[in-house]
């Protein structure tokens, strides 16, 4: 299936949404993706864990490219760049990834928006449509989320695209250099249909 091919593939998914757009990263994103991340670095570092010091240079860039790239081979992971319709502007990134098969059918949902962006809805508009994807297309039977407690507009998002809290899991995460406690969501493909 063409969605599941390497980044080396030109027929690598694309994700239509309202307002925006989904596609795995791709080499020539390096400049603005790395422009974005450095104008957000600060509203970003509460919520991330700790950059590398080389994190947005081009190499870093090419080793991450690598990673995603063999991680959607052997299905564990499944990378995006957001994108607005309108402008083709890269605002954000949605990654499932943790994906397990067997008995579980399950990944877990990372997203990132850069700080220009945020508070206009795109991210709810991508999460509304990967959500899709990642029950069609990837074939899993639930998504996972985690955020930080404080964390409201990324509660706020998750409870808007259907996700239900089910947990508190104690130092889940290493964010921003710091182990921290996270709330734990899940959407199952049954709740996504309703």
């Amino acid at each position: 299936m063409s969605f599941l091919r390497s980044f080396s593939d030109e027929h690598l998914p694309v994700v239509r949404g309202e307002k925006v757009w989904l596609r795995p990263p791709q080499a020539g994103d390096y400049e603005e993706w790395a422009a974005l991340r450095a104008r957000s670095r600060a509203f970003l570092k509460p919520w991330e864990p700790t950059w590398p010091e080389d994190d947005l240079t081009r190499p870093a860039f090419r080793r991450r490219l690598r990673r995603y790239d063999e991680e959607r081979r052997v299905g564990t992971a499944h990378s995006f760049f957001l994108f607005l319709n309108e402008s083709q502007e890269l605002v954000g990134g949605i990654t499932i990834s943790n994906v397990r098969r067997s008995v579980a059918q399950t990944g877990t949902v990372g997203y990132w928006m850069g700080e220009p962006y945020h508070g206009n809805g795109y991210m709810t508009a991508g999460m509304r449509a990967i959500i899709p994807y990642a029950f069609g297309a990837l074939r899993l039977r639930r998504l996972e989320a985690a955020c930080l407690p404080n964390n409201d507009p990324s509660i706020h998002l998750l409870e808007k695209v259907g996700f239900s809290r089910e947990g508190y899991a104690r130092e889940y995460l290493c964010i921003d250099g710091v182990w921290q406690d996270h709330l734990l969501f899940a959407l199952l493909r049954g709740d996504a249909r309703g």
